[in-house]
């Protein structure tokens, strides 16, 4: 989604997150109406039904990593 809508405002996601931080830094909603407004069709193209509390909750699956064997 974050890719997404940094394509919208032609900007790299590099440049798009740390505009996204340096406004939280500042205690700033980074993004205006219309902004706001395309991010809410994201959210339903991408079937994204996720909200900032849902951040607490998110819990990585315990994957196993693939073990390489040493070469000899």
């Amino acid at each position: 989604m974050l890719k997404g809508l940094a394509e919208y405002h032609d900007l790299t996601l590099g440049d798009l997150l740390e505009g996204i931080v340096l406004h939280a830094f500042d205690g700033k909603c980074p993004f205006g109406q219309e902004s706001l407004a395309r991010i809410k069709d994201l959210k339903k193209f991408y079937a994204l039904d996720l909200d900032a509390g849902a951040s607490h909750r998110l819990v990585e699956k315990n994957v196993s990593l693939p073990v390489h064997k040493k070469r000899k």
